[in-house]
């Protein structure tokens, strides 16, 4: 089955709709921003605002909603800092929560999804324990750029929604302090993690449990199916999650902190903290400095995610028997191979000719890349567009059996175009980070960050050309 990416966002009329209140007050908690001392607009999403009718809002208007937090029209009134716990590094917390963010407003997009606007740096909360629940301009900057690169590589991932600049200074102990400060909007179809379930389980609270499974099948999975609704809605999510593990592995990137309560019911990607993108196929390559032991590294991630849905199951059996669920769960290794496959052969622009078809390209691929004598980026980049790319590296024995399998397959994308003709793969390693940082903070210069994120979107436009 050949990958298709999410379409662009199309125009959509705003239209507020609240659905959370309708798991009662045990959901969630009332709170309300932070006042900060300044609001500079640094950043709006001017290809998603548009697909939740916000894109006529003025540059004042848009601080006062997303700078200053003044409710949207008919939605939340205050917003709710949502309740959960998470299994962080393998170890269960109960004491976690929204703790420096809330769920800001509901409405739906150009698809009559539901979505969500949810906040970063917004200020404490009751979840926010010693936390200051402030967000540095740094990291807000550094979510921009994973958000944008992963959109384009066709990987299902929150959306940066908006970046304004809050003028405080914030010590951190992990980077240069003073520093900057700012308030992040993401958008969202869900914020509902795998930890509000466990925190559910935890309270044994069946009738939530039963509300909320009816909540995500109703709004996010078009409805319930069956007359079990736990195990259909645990089925659907393991075939989410399978769809992102295998986009996470062909776009070569590292989460870092693949912890349940990071991991949403919709299977989008979200939540950046120490991510990155590998430079080559290394697969015990890490993001987070703190992962002494490399469970969140690069080749670890699919493994990972399936032992976070063991957890969903197993918080799930409040209300479902065990064999359905654990069906689902021995599904995963199946659907993940599945998936990684067919993103493969979309990034690689062929035509996927089905699981056990693609395996022997897959293979070649993946052992031609492990020698490490071209980038991840490079690789897709010299292959998307052409059968035979004229590069000396490529006749190394090393590439022969990948070559002959490529010489078998049919291309699924044309060969002209902007970002095929350019001079070279548009990548995201930790230099051009840091770069683009140095940029802002030095000398206040954002015309490295626009560059990159115009770069970001051509390759996108370039990726989904007939696919």
């Amino acid at each position: 089955m050949p990958y298709k990416p999410q379409s662009d966002p199309k125009s959509s009329a705003y239209q507020a709709d609240i659905r959370i209140t309708d798991l009662g007050d045990k959901i969630g908690d009332p709170v309300r921003a932070a006042d900060t001392p300044k609001h500079i607009l640094r950043f709006r999403n001017d290809r998603w605002d548009k697909s939740v009718g916000l894109n006529d809002l003025d540059d004042k208007k848009w601080i006062d909603h997303f700078g200053k937090f003044e409710p949207l029209p008919e939605n939340l009134n205050p917003p709710l800092a949502l309740r959960y716990h998470g299994h962080q590094f393998r170890n269960y917390n109960p004491e976690i929560g929204d703790g420096r963010g809330f769920l800001f407003a509901q409405m739906r997009d150009h698809e009559n999804r539901l979505m969500d606007l949810g906040t970063k740096g917004s200020g404490t909360t009751p979840w926010s324990r010693t936390g200051d629940g402030k967000l540095t301009l740094k990291g807000a900057v550094r979510e921009i750029l994973a958000t944008e690169m992963l959109e384009a590589l066709g990987v299902e991932t929150s959306k940066t929604f908006s970046v304004v600049e809050t003028g405080e200074e914030l010590w951190r102990g992990d980077e240069p302090s003073p520093t900057r400060s700012a308030v992040m909007t993401r958008l969202n179809h869900s914020h509902i993690r795998f930890g509000t379930f466990q925190r559910i389980a935890f309270e044994k609270n069946e009738q939530l449990m039963l509300k909320l499974t009816e909540y995500c099948l109703t709004h996010y999975y078009g409805g319930a199916k069956t007359n079990n609704p736990a195990s259909e809605l645990f089925e659907r999510v393991v075939g989410r999650t399978a769809q992102l593990a295998g986009a996470y592995m062909t776009a070569g990137f590292v989460h870092g902190v693949l912890n349940t309560d990071n991991m949403n019911i919709t299977g989008e990607s979200f939540d950046y903290g120490p991510w990155r993108f590998t430079p080559y196929w290394e697969p015990g390559f890490t993001a987070a400095y703190f992962d002494q032991e490399g469970l969140y590294c690069f080749g670890r991630q699919p493994e990972a995610l399936h032992w976070n849905l063991a957890q969903l199951a197993n918080a799930l059996r409040l209300i479902a028997d065990s064999d359905p669920l654990v069906a689902a769960l021995e599904s995963f290794p199946r659907k993940y191979g599945e998936a990684f496959t067919e993103h493969f052969c979309w990034r690689l622009g062929v035509q996927s000719d089905g699981f056990e078809t693609d395996k022997p390209l897959i293979i070649a691929a993946e052992t031609a890349l492990s020698s490490k004598t071209v980038t991840i980026d490079q690789f897709f980049f010299d292959w998307g567009h052409s059968s035979a790319p004229p590069v000396n590296v490529y006749t190394d024995e090393v590439f022969g059996d990948f070559r002959s399998q490529m010489e078998l397959r049919v291309r699924a994308r044309p060969s002209a175009g902007e970002y095929w003709m350019g001079s070279g793969a548009c990548s995201l390693h930790i230099e051009e980070v840091e770069a683009t940082w140095d940029a802002i903070a030095k000398d206040d210069n954002w015309s490295p960050l626009n560059d990159k994120i115009e770069a970001i979107r051509t390759m996108g436009s370039a990726l989904r050309q007939n696919n």
